[in-house]
């Protein structure tokens, strides 16, 4: 079991469906650190893909 957070309500929960609002809830944790990022530099092209995007 692992804390859970409803993006619409902001509560938290341990259950995958929020109590409150009905809504499907997401992990609130971060995502794992490795300084051997394998997708670092595809993540960087994306981010700047978009943000280029953004701008037109």
């Amino acid at each position: 079991m692992k804390l859970r957070k409803c993006p619409n309500c902001k509560n938290y929960t341990l259950k995958e469906i929020c109590p409150y609002c009905n809504q499907k809830t997401i992990s609130p944790h971060p995502p794992k650190y490795s300084p051997q990022d394998k997708f670092g530099k595809f993540r960087r092209e994306a981010i700047k893909e978009l943000e280029s995007k953004n701008q037109s």
